[in-house]
This record gives structure tokens, sequence and C-alpha cells, in this order.
């Protein structure tokens, strides 16, 4: 019986990657973009592709970080599955190596119970370029899951979790039932349903 579900947030509950949508908007979206792709299908380091990406957002405003964030779309499905998930007293969680600046918001839109990201640096207004937060490896989502078993004693059998790139691999490795949803191919070889529709409601025709 599933008592836990763990979400990736980019590309996942929200369609689309947080750090596009602010390069976008800062003017640098091809060259964050480019280095977004890499990490996700596992050619790159995600900690050191977080950092050169970051990097390349300094200066932006801290207000129009916000705005992006208040508008970031939710994945077609997202609610109702969140709805679902909570009527059947399942816990959700959300790991996003994306920032609090986006999920937060989020959070009250979907309603879901607990989230952990990284948090975007800045000072007197404005993005410094730097980084820092809970999801900044390639194996943080793994790690903060073993830990969230041992915190609320839960068998591995008990959870789910639902992603699409190379950095959810750990996440997947902690869990009885592993959902790629319109993944990159190095973590369609991780996974027990791989779900290639864009609509997170196909989830629920698989898990009642």
């Amino acid at each position: 019986m599933i008592k836990l579900c763990a979400f990736d947030f980019d590309s996942t509950l929200m369609d689309g990657e947080t750090i596009d949508i602010l390069a976008k908007a800062y003017n640098v979206g091809d060259a964050v973009k480019s280095i977004t792709d890499k990490a996700m299908n596992g050619e790159l380091d995600f900690f050191e592709s977080l950092l050169k990406r970051v990097a390349l957002l300094r200066g932006m405003p801290l207000l129009q970080v916000k705005k992006c964030c208040e508008n970031l779309p939710l994945m077609n499905g997202a609610i109702e599955l969140c709805e679902y998930l909570k009527s059947q007293n399942i816990k959700v969680i959300v790991f996003s190596g994306g920032f609090h600046e986006g999920i937060d918001l989020t959070q009250r839109k979907l309603h879901f119970d607990f989230g952990f990201a990284n948090f975007l640096h800045h000072k007197d207004g404005f993005l410094t370029g730097k980084v820092g937060g809970e999801i900044m490896f390639n194996n943080s989502k793994g790690v903060i899951l073993q830990r969230l078993k041992k915190f609320l004693n839960l068998n591995t059998d008990e959870i789910m979790c639902v992603g699409d790139g190379a950095n959810d691999i750990s996440m997947f490795d902690e869990c009885g039932l592993k959902i790629a949803f319109c993944a990159k191919a190095i973590l369609k070889t991780h996974a027990d349903i791989c779900i290639d529709k864009k609509d997170l409601k196909e989830i629920i025709k698989v898990i009642k």
C-alpha cells in the first residue's frame, strides 16, 4: 500500500524547466537551455551544470524572478493527480533541482505536503549568480528520501515516485513503484512504468 509519493518538479509537476523560464526572461535562454538539456540527459554532472546555469542569471532583478515564478505553468493533470493522491491519504512531497522560489508558490496551488529545492542567492534586490540548498547533487533526492523513510518509518514498497531526468535516478532507487513521466531515455531504464502521454492523470489509471 502506497503511503508516500515523491515528485520531481520541473517537467513533471510543472510544464517546463524553471531555470530555462528565468533565463529566457533574462535573455540568456539559449545558453542556459543547452546546459539544462545535457544535465537532464546525464551528459553533465548536475552540480556543475547548476552552478554554470545560475551564474548566467547574475544581475537578474529579484522582482523579475518572483513574477516568473508566479506564472509557472502546471503540467496537464497535476491538480487532479495531487487531489487523487490526497484523497487516498497518500502524502505528497516534491524534490526539485530547481528553486524554492518556484516550488513554494506552486505548493499553494497543488497543496503538496512538503518540498525540497535550492535557493537563488540575492543581494540588494538582484541575483548574485550563486545558489545553495537541499538538491545540489545527482544523489540529493535519494539521500533525503532515505532519511525520510527512517523518520517516517516507511518501507520501500510503501513509496512511489514520478520523475523525468537523470537526477531522479537516486530517488527511483529508494522507491517501490517508479514512474517515468515523459522521461529521458536514461531514466526509463530504471522505471517500472513509463508514461509518454503528457497528462499526469494517466498515472491515476495505473495506480488505482
